[in-house]
């Protein structure tokens, strides 16, 4: 058995290819700031939560516990987003519809989400190595 036959990475790859493309679509509006009659484009949201479910065949993924003294998930976490984002794009001069602040604060986050799963598989390998013995980094 491979790591890619996990379902925590085939949701993890999952985001990250998400991920990948929506930073190529701001990337294309930022691009086209200055094309007249430019509309942005944008990502529609996905429910990883169900992404997760048909990798790993679960409706749910609960932490396995061999010890009394291992740590349990008491309580499930909210949803991390922030406020509610501007649906309606402001027109400027030039027709379009870009606004590069608001396309650059996407990217960034975009940004930010990657580097979160990249982490969280790098943390992940680590957990296996450890687990099996392996010191080798």
């Amino acid at each position: 058995m491979t790591i890619e036959n996990l379902a925590l990475f085939k949701a993890v790859g999952a985001k990250m290819k998400y991920l990948n493309v929506r930073q190529q679509v701001l990337a294309q509006n930022i691009a086209n700031a200055d094309t007249a009659g430019y509309v942005p484009k944008d990502l529609s949201e996905v429910d990883f939560g169900r992404v997760l479910s048909k990798v790993s065949g679960q409706s749910t993924m609960r932490v396995e516990t061999s010890s009394s003294g291992h740590m349990t998930a008491k309580e499930t976490m909210g949803s991390i987003k922030s406020g509610d984002q501007r649906v309606a794009y402001e027109a400027t001069p030039s027709g379009n519809a870009v606004n590069i602040e608001e396309q650059l604060v996407k990217s960034n986050q975009v940004q930010m989400d990657y580097t979160m799963m990249l982490n969280l598989m790098k943390k992940q390998v680590g957990m296996m190595k450890t687990a099996i013995g392996s010191s080798a980094g």
